[in-house]
């Protein structure tokens, strides 16, 4: 019996061995050391964060070989407008996109489509997280405890000097901030004492009240103008109301304007610089197909050994195939360098005449937000206008000054930093604030009880609250203030300082605009008189292309003289293209000029709707908002920060807007000829021949002469 009393320990035993063995097997086993190379392996590679895929659905992006000019293979051309393309930028530019490259540098500086709601929504400094300072705020507290303690007082003790205690206490509140800078509270408090003092008249008793508690400033800290600017902040320069939260969210809807006027005037550079691609491709083809067709004329003869096919003359007309060669090569591919776009030159982009087709359509692409290539090849659709328009000075300059985004979002800061200086104006004011109080008691020796027929006065708590039978009230006032006011003072001498600079930036911000307005205007101006001077450039040198052909047919003109014809037609006519381009996106600067570009495109921003009852509250504080008078900042009106969605007066001596649209088409002049104002040549871009441009080399049989 004993051994077999010793086998029912042992097993239980064994049993906890393969456990504990068990687990220890399964822990990981311990750390070795390698050699040092191996440690400096593991501690110097790159470690990648473990992130959701965002791109997963956009793997085809890369499914389609750019175009280049050795695999340029069967494509199809998709002609775009202009309306087309700043649509699809429009729909695909969850990111606002630049030429610059900024969403890969900087990308926290990259404005987005969320960028309006993350600013109104931030839980710091959003409207919202303003407006939540004025909500009601419920708190509660429930403690218990047990005391069991010696006094060297008997008085204190309740007659006994070895006190033993059972408490609880139970507390709640709703307190809320009101606009004016009042503060309300109701509270209610409940306590439960069970101790053995000789004196007391219940074992245990319960002690209620209830009580309304209100504190309103008199001087600083009171008004809604403080509060609506300044917020609950007490302290001086920190300024987070709800006026200051909607200026804040107001600049960052003008920041997400700009950059998406940005990108349509980008949009559109990107467009005309693709049409003019084209348009240069098709004369350096030109060109080179005319070159090409006397280099074969001219060999023929020197083979024959006729008069007319010198061996200096051969070579001259093949170095003219050549360089044409090579002009049409660069005009398809293009070189990766800087296109037009904002603020390269002018604030809406000054027309640079580099690039080529692919590197033109594929700008375009990166823009409007399409793969770098899926099969198709971009190819504009609108032509420029070639129509004369008369824009008003007068009413470019106040547009200007009232639509110009940086100047609506410099007006802002100035409206930001006003309602600022008001706020730091008043904590030179002494904190006074009147506080008074009003409570009902109750006492008794249950805190409820259902039946109490028949019971004394202080059966239970809430019976003895709810008789009324225990009022009290307080009425005081409480002062506080620095001796001194330094911060104080300090607050108003930076908010005044801050506004004299906004203002003095908005002031030279002006300035500037006006200055890009006139430059904007002279440089149309310009457009319009080199587009006309093109046009008669290009009839002309055609006219003398013809001309000395036939001359050189008849052997009356030199081979010098027909070559550089040739040279003459190709330049002519590239510039004259140029020129229509540069006109258009002129037009196009001055409406970014004067703040009309979105406008002048068919862009238009707007706000998510409200609920419905909002709209209805607008329109009753609006009611009783009355007529505006001169802002104090004592005063209890909050103040008025938009005037509305533009303001048609902002500087006194100009006179108020006309009606009239600012643009107006006008007839050529008339000693010009037609051509001038309209030119013929600009007619619809004609399908490109892919075997006669995408092959670069041109192969043996059309190199060779017949």
């Amino acid at each position: 019996m004993r051994t077999l009393r010793n086998r029912r320990w042992v097993l239980p035993l064994v049993g906890w061995l393969i456990v504990a063995e068990g687990c220890r097997l399964r822990q990981p086993p311990p750390f070795k050391s390698c050699s040092d190379d191996c440690y400096a392996t593991i501690a110097t590679q790159v470690d990648y964060p473990e992130v959701t895929a965002c791109s997963a659905s956009e793997d085809c992006w890369s499914a389609a070989e750019p175009l280049t000019l050795a695999n340029m293979g069967q494509f199809d051309y998709w002609n775009v407008s202009l309306q087309e393309a700043v649509q699809i930028a429009l729909t695909q530019s969850q990111v606002i996109r630049d030429l610059g490259g900024a969403v890969l540098r900087t990308p926290a500086q990259a404005e987005t489509f969320w960028d309006p709601a993350v600013v109104e929504t931030d839980p710091r400094y959003g409207v919202d997280a303003a407006l939540s300072a004025f909500d009601a705020q419920l708190t509660g507290s429930v403690f218990g405890e047990k005391n069991d303690r010696a006094l060297n007082n008997e008085f204190f003790g309740g007659g006994t000097r070895l006190l033993q205690q059972d408490a609880a206490v139970l507390q709640g509140q709703i307190a809320k901030r009101a606009a004016t800078g009042s503060q309300f509270a109701l509270r209610h408090y409940v306590d439960y004492d069970s101790n053995n003092a000789p004196s007391n008249l219940f074992y245990s008793a319960w002690n209620t009240n209830v009580e309304a508690e209100m504190r309103q400033p008199l001087l600083q800290g009171g008004g809604t103008t403080f509060n609506r600017i300044a917020g609950v902040s007490g302290t001086p320069g920190f300024y987070n109301g709800v006026l200051i939260a909607r200026v804040n969210t107001d600049v960052e809807l003008v920041d997400f304007e700009a950059a998406l006027r940005d990108l349509v005037s980008n949009v559109e550079n990107a467009y005309w610089d693709l049409y003019f691609a084209y348009r240069d491709l098709d004369a350096k083809i030109a060109a080179r197909n005319a070159s090409l067709d006397t280099w074969r004329r001219i060999n023929a003869l020197f083979r024959s050994g006729r008069r007319g096919g010198e061996a200096e003359k051969e070579a001259q007309s093949r170095e003219q195939y050549y360089r044409f060669q090579e002009d049409v090569q660069n005009a398809l591919s293009g070189r990766l360098v800087g296109g037009t776009s904002v603020n390269n030159g002018s604030s809406g982009g000054t027309f640079r005449a580099t690039g080529g087709v692919h590197v033109a359509e594929r700008r375009l692409r990166m823009l409007i937000g399409l793969p770098p290539s899926d099969g198709r090849l971009i190819r504009p659709a609108d032509e420029p206008l070639t129509a004369p328009i008369a824009f008003d000075w007068p009413e470019i300059t106040r547009e200007s000054l009232v639509r110009r985004a940086e100047l609506r979002r410099q007006r802002w800061v100035v409206r930001r930093y006003e309602l600022e200086q008001i706020a730091s104006r008043n904590f030179l004011l002494p904190r006074l604030d009147a506080v008074g109080r009003y409570r009902w008691r109750g006492f008794g020796d249950d805190l409820l009880h259902s039946d109490s027929t028949g019971r004394g006065r202080f059966d239970n708590a809430y019976a003895n609250l709810t008789s009324g039978d225990f009022q009290e009230w307080q009425l005081g006032m409480v002062l506080s203030m620095p001796l001194g006011f330094r911060q104080a003072a300090t607050a108003v001498r930076n908010a005044e300082l801050n506004l004299m600079r906004s203002r003095a930036i908005l002031k030279e911000q002006e300035h500037l605009v006006l200055h890009d307005a006139a430059a904007a205007v002279a440089e149309f101006d310009r457009a319009v008189a080199v587009a006309q001077t093109t046009a008669r450039r290009l009839d002309a040198a055609r006219q003398q292309s013809s001309a000395v052909q036939a001359a050189y047919d008849a052997d009356k003109a030199p081979l010098d003289l027909m070559l550089e014809a040739q040279r003459r037609l190709a330049d002519a006519e590239s510039r004259h293209y140029q020129s229509l381009a540069e006109y258009a996106i002129a037009i196009k600067n001055v409406h970014y000029a004067k703040g009309t570009l979105l406008d002048y495109d068919g862009v238009v921003l707007s706000e998510s709707t409200w609920p419905a009852k909002a709209y209805a509250d607008a329109a009753q504080r609006d009611a009783l908002r009355g007529k505006p008078r001169p802002l104090n900042y004592a005063s209890a009106r909050a103040p008025i920060v938009s005037a509305g969605a533009y303001d048609q007066h902002p500087l006194g001596e100009l006179p108020a807007l006309e009606d009239s649209a600012g643009i107006a088409p006008i007839a050529p002049p008339t000693e010009l000829p037609p051509t001038a104002a309209e030119p013929t040549t600009a007619g619809p871009i004609q399908p490109l021949s892919v075997g006669t441009i995408a092959d670069p080399r041109i192969n043996e049989a059309s190199e060779s002469p017949p």
